[in-house]
């Protein structure tokens, strides 16, 4: 898939208005599908680099989460439980029933819980860097450990851009993009997507409402992806959200939960990847993709 590979909306009716979802890529009637989930600041065009590396091998849908993107209109309640009811949605309009199920940071939630909730849906559920506990969060306020965990992510949703061009720059510098591999022209459409407002006063397009409704729940969330009676697969990235060497999911976590059923459970380390670039680099999306294309049907 080319950078300049189409992309097709889709419009799902969910519980208060219209959900965004994007086939990305050409749609390849007998190839199996994989339903993407991004992270809790993010957009569905974090996805472009595992649609394009998958080059064909499988139909990738991402969605933009009820409260950023195109989505970014829908109203509350937000949580775990309203997007994987999203999802179902999404599900029933693609008429997926075996679907590999991917999710990046919050999305690994929401694809843990859907899957335990909807497990006749789910082939395989793919967790990028996300889905079990954080590291320091046991025992503190939601919010409070938001606002630690998330702080450069949520002061971006206050900032406000002269220019595209003023947010790309930003993007650019990003201690966890800066002197990556990840594509310029991937990163471009991540930023546009993200995007609203009018120049000289453009803004992220993610509610901070949106952000804060989701982290307030993520401690109990963790609890589905030990719940997962499906395959699933497990990828963590060894540096974290601003490139620092304190993994989001550290890999002995992830081993000792792939340990409670071994039978259906991997965990895997992603080399040389932080947080970001597990989906955006070209290197990071290879290895998710090559996982993936081994989980389908």
């Amino acid at each position: 898939m080319s950078h300049s590979a189409p992309v097709h909306e889709l419009g799902v009716e969910v519980s208060g208005g219209t959900l965004a979802a994007f086939r990305l890529g050409a749609e390849r009637a007998s190839a199996p599908l994989v339903i993407a989930v991004h992270g809790i600041t993010s957009n569905s065009r974090a996805w472009l680099a595992l649609a394009r590396a998958l080059d064909g091998r499988a139909s990738v849908v991402a969605v933009d989460l009820r409260g950023r993107g195109a989505s970014n209109r829908l109203p509350g309640p937000y949580g775990t439980a309203a997007h994987a009811a999203d999802l179902l949605a999404l599900a029933d309009l693609l008429e997926a029933e075996d679907a590999v199920v991917v999710g990046h940071s919050l999305g690994a939630y929401i694809v843990a819980r859907f899957a335990v909730e909807h497990p006749q849906r789910v082939h395989t559920a793919v967790l990028v860097d996300g889905g079990l506990a954080i590291p320091g969060s046991d025992g503190v306020d939601p919010q409070v450990f938001a606002d630690g965990f998330l702080g450069p992510a949520l002061a971006r949703l206050k900032l406000t851009f002269a220019s595209r061009q003023a947010y790309y720059d930003w993007w650019r510098g990003h201690p966890a993009i800066a002197n990556s591999d990840v594509a310029d022209a991937d990163l471009i459409a991540y930023a546009d997507h993200d995007l609203i407002g009018s120049e000289p006063e453009l803004r992220s397009s993610v509610l901070e409402q949106a952000v804060r409704g989701d982290a307030g729940e993520l401690s109990g969330a963790t609890r589905s992806a030990h719940r997962l009676e499906v395959r699933a697969k497990l990828l963590c990235a060894p540096r974290g959200l601003l490139n620092e060497p304190d993994p989001m999911q550290p890999l002995e976590h992830a081993r000792a939960w792939a340990a409670e059923d071994p039978r259906r459970r991997e965990a895997t380390l992603i080399p040389d990847v932080n947080h970001y670039t597990i989906t955006l680099g070209a290197a990071g999306a290879a290895a998710v993709a090559d996982v993936v294309a081994a989980s389908l049907p």
